[in-house]
């Protein structure tokens, strides 16, 4: 008999085991945007939420090709939707709150204080 445990799973993202789970995601660079692609792969819908002046630090990382983003941010960022949002303003931050409304999971890697200071701490996002 053939020792099943160590045979590899063809493709894990056939199998879409976070199919319908919703995901607002507010991170950048490896960290958090590593947990986000797996959770994508695995069939969550993520939603990645970025500046609208600058967007993702991983996008500026080739200067001079605007509208073409680079390798390091596609390998971190795969399967996953994009908006803009000015987080800092009444009508941003309220759209937010909406997606975080109808959303099972939020993960942001931001600086310490930074989501307090944005409005969307631990106990505001807990009362949304």
């Amino acid at each position: 008999m053939p020792d099943t445990t160590t045979e590899p799973i063809a493709n894990i993202a056939e199998f879409n085991f976070l199919e319908g789970v919703k995901v607002v995601d507010f991170t950048q660079f490896e960290a958090g945007t590593t947990c986000t692609e797996a959770l994508a792969w695995m069939g969550a819908d993520v939603v990645k939420v970025e500046n609208p002046k600058m967007g993702d630090p991983g996008r500026r990382l080739r200067p001079g090709q605007p509208d073409d983003d680079p390798y390091y941010f596609h390998v971190f960022n795969a399967n996953k939707k994009s908006i803009t949002v000015n987080l800092k303003s009444e009508s941003g931050l309220a759209l937010v709150k909406d997606m975080i409304r109808g959303a099972d999971v939020m993960v942001e890697n931001f600086a310490p204080g930074a989501i307090e200071r944005l409005g969307l701490s631990y106990d505001v996002v807990r009362e949304i």
